[in-house]
């Protein structure tokens, strides 16, 4: 393959393509082995990739590359959300050679082609992946952490005010205002990059293993005023993904009924852990602290601009 003069050059012994849906297994052995041995805990499992590649925003022809040695993967990147998002990794038996740097300056050059103002990337506090970033000038976006409920803990009931219920969100239209909810409310955020109804059903109603009760919704009469989506991974852990409240129903203890919910539901299912993840931009680690849970793990977001332009 012709070799951009806009990258490095490939350790040698190394190629480089397109991911392909052939790949998704090698791809999560790949991010489940990074994670791993930079945190100490795998955070995603192999649906999460798969729902991710499913999104109608992602080409793993233009959107991917991966690095080979030995024609055995080693290192992936992806560039997703209109540009802004990369996600990547190296084995931690290939690191120390370039690959990282490859797959960085890959994803650099491919984020300024779609026109985004900047990339960025979240990864273990601290990590190989962390090092890099910052030495390639990339700076500080937020903070992210994993929490979890201690063994035998549960996250306290709150009983709902007068009017309100919590039910599946089985029709369409509940998953729909489920989603209108989650994206007003994360849209508070000003740097976050907005969804549409079929990106986010590709990581939530329409992923791969979803069962009906994985989304519940509070509701006040007809109207959905909050949502949690809850998953029980390969590690029989209930995580919680996404839980939000529409701002004029905040402060009633609907977020804290929607988590104890959603974790009783896992629970109900096989799960004997408990977790969620949030980040600095939400303000609500202290909910979640009081409730009961602990930080698990922590992350950044690390951001490069794009030809200096800041944003």
């Amino acid at each position: 393959m012709t070799h951009s003069p806009d990258l490095p050059t490939l350790p040698a012994g190394c190629s480089e393509r397109a991911l392909t849906a052939d790949d998704l297994d090698a791809v999560y052995f790949v991010y489940s082995s990074a994670q791993l041995e930079d945190s100490g805990v795998v955070a995603l499992e192999r649906a999460d990739i798969e729902a991710d590649w499913s999104r109608p925003s992602m080409d793993l022809a233009t959107d991917t590359r991966g690095v080979l040695r030995a024609g055995r993967l080693v290192g992936a990147v992806e560039v997703a959300r209109r540009g802004s998002r990369a996600e990547g990794a190296v084995h931690p038996h290939a690191r120390g050679h370039g690959v990282g740097t490859w797959l960085a300056a890959w994803a650099e050059a491919r984020s300024r082609a779609t026109g985004a103002a900047s990339v960025g990337q979240t990864v273990p506090r601290g990590s190989a992946g962390h090092r890099l970033l910052e030495a390639r000038g990339y700076r500080d976006g937020w903070t992210s952490w994993v929490l979890e409920l201690p063994a035998g803990a549960r996250v306290p009931e709150r009983p709902l005010p007068r009017g309100y219920e919590l039910r599946t969100a089985t029709s369409d239209a509940d998953r729909h205002a489920a989603h209108e909810v989650i994206e007003t409310a994360f849209g508070e955020w000003s740097d976050r990059t907005g969804e549409t109804y079929d990106e986010w059903a590709a990581g939530t109603v329409r992923r791969p293993g979803f069962e009906p009760w994985n989304l519940r919704v509070a509701a006040l009469g007809d109207e959905v005023v909050g949502a949690c989506f809850t998953v029980v991974d390969e590690r029989r852990c209930g995580f919680v993904d996404q839980v939000a409240v529409a701002r004029e129903h905040r402060g009633r203890g609907l977020a804290q009924a929607l988590l104890a919910d959603g974790f009783g539901h896992a629970a109900a299912h096989g799960a004997v852990r408990s977790e969620l993840s949030t980040d600095s931009r939400t303000g609500a680690l202290d909910l979640y602290r009081r409730v009961g849970m602990r930080v698990a793990a922590t992350w950044v977001h690390l951001v490069r601009d794009h030809d200096g332009v800041s944003c």
